[in-house]
């Protein structure tokens, strides 16, 4: 392996491996990258690492491409693969692909772009502990190793939210499984009774998980607000007379009024509300950035949840399926705060608090953690990101999830400076941008952060 290089990325999931294509496609200098994952697999993370069919995309086909510049990219791939005809095109640009293919796409976009660029890239199969400056270049730490970079771009990308209860701590696997641990959700008994914590994405795809497997046994959701996700419409609309720049005058109340409105009308014009959703989605880092701290924390408290179901949809036949379990009685939807959870010897033991107060006491087989992402930086149990933070070389986010940056992803150090060879990409934008996690926005940043570096100059390492 070299041991210094021009651009070294941290985290081979899916927002580094994109970051990697970029870098790759944009260099126009025999620049040498390192891409360090210790996963053996690429373009996976959290999101595409499952393996199992029924894990859909929660965007259309024609609506993932990896590349800003080419919108049916993604199509293109799987219409080449399986060998659609043009007549089949327009069905197969509205359907939803399985997760797993898209790390498939990923991959193989990777290797077209490493083939036909003059940079080289090497994939380095450690995880890295530690980062310190190191005169003009950023030295990287493992276990038993070092290496420098000149620009350093963190992609570490999610972390699972820990279980809210007390006595979690007495449950272990198979009795506790994180949503995650998708083996761990498929092998789970069909007759087992199960208590799903979370009622977002997370939850989705362990329901759906324990459908494709015959099970027979009874499903509980568990969450604060008992809200899940809602459904696209089989066909892509946008509502064009939602005025984006007026919403940027409003706080987070008035902004709620105006959408609901606006959905009415939109609905008395024959279009659904997601049409309205659509309009707004390429502007929701400006809609974020353009609200005070204080309407901040009143989104992030009041709103937030009504937001990600509305915003964060599902494919209609994952819908169905849902639909399906709750109008047979196995599966039982529960607004509740989780208290306790006791592991007795055939069972585990769950107490939780209803909103009006009373007491839930459900006996279950097994305990599924779908409480989905972990925001706030110092929870997220990274040795890498607990260095950078205790030295100073990041800081929090705002309102205390994800880290410092600017709008270009540069890395606020505890003194308040912008480090243009230290970006980030994804979910630790969090706090700033909002928006931060899904691929629209992960292509973009990526592509940006390329430009920005090979734009002003990048040059090979002497």
């Amino acid at each position: 392996m070299q041991s210094r290089f021009d651009i070294a990325i941290i985290g081979g999931g899916a927002a580094g491996t994109l970051a990697a294509i970029q870098c790759l496609r944009q260099a126009r200098e025999p620049v040498r990258i390192a891409l360090f994952e210790p996963a053996p697999r690429l373009a996976e993370g959290v999101a595409y690492a499952t393996d199992r069919p029924e894990h859909l995309l929660n965007v259309p086909t024609g609506r993932m491409s990896a590349l800003p510049g080419s919108p049916a990219d993604f199509l293109d791939w799987l219409a080449l693969r399986d060998g659609h005809r043009d007549t089949a095109r327009e069905a197969l640009a509205r359907s939803y692909a399985p997760r797993r293919e898209y790390a498939h796409y990923l991959r193989d976009r990777l290797e077209q772009a490493r083939a036909g660029s003059v940079a080289t890239l090497d994939v380095v199969p450690l995880r890295i502990d530690a980062l310190a400056r190191d005169d003009d270049d950023w030295r990287l730490s493992w276990n038993d190793g070092q290496a420098r970079a000149r620009r350093v771009l963190l992609a570490v990308g999610n972390a699972p939210r820990p279980l809210p209860l007390r006595g979690s701590g007495a449950l272990t696997r198979p009795r506790l499984v994180d949503a995650w641990d998708y083996a761990g959700v498929a092998a789970i008994g069909p007759e087992a009774d199960v208590c799903i914590v979370g009622t977002g994405l997370s939850m989705v795809d362990a329901v759906l998980t324990l459908e494709a497997n015959g099970h027979r046994g009874r499903i509980h959701l568990l969450s604060r607000h008992a809200l899940l996700p809602l459904a696209h419409e089989p066909v892509h609309e946008v509502d064009d007379q939602l005025d984006v720049d007026g919403l940027k005058v409003l706080g987070v109340r008035g902004r709620l009024r105006q959408l609901r409105r606006q959905a009415r009308d939109a609905a008395a014009r024959g279009l659904p509300w997601q049409a309205v959703m659509e309009r707004l989605r390429p502007h929701v880092q400006a809609l974020w950035r353009s609200m005070p701290t204080i309407e901040q924390r009143r989104f992030l408290r009041h709103a937030v949840r009504h937001w990600d179901i509305h915003r964060h949809r599902i494919a209609p036949a994952v819908r169905d399926v849902l639909q399906d379990l709750r109008d047979s009685g196995r599966l039982h939807v529960h607004r509740a705060r989780l208290d306790m959870a006791t592991a007795g010897q055939r069972c585990v033991q769950l107490t939780a608090r209803t909103h009006d107060q009373r007491i839930l006491a459900l006996d279950v087989d097994h305990v599924v953690n779908a409480t989905g992402v972990e925001m706030r930086v110092q929870a997220m149990r990274s040795a890498l990101l607990v260095q950078l933070l205790g030295d100073g070389l990041a800081g929090p986010g705002a309102h205390g999830i994800g880290v410092a940056t600017d709008a270009s992803g540069r890395l606020v150090d505890a003194s308040g400076h912008a480090q243009d060879a230290l970006r980030v990409i994804g979910s630790l934008r969090i706090g700033e941008a909002w928006e931060s996690i899904a691929v629209p926005e992960l292509r973009v940043q990526a592509e940006a952060i390329a430009c920005d570096w090979f734009g002003d100059g990048a040059h090979a390492s002497p």
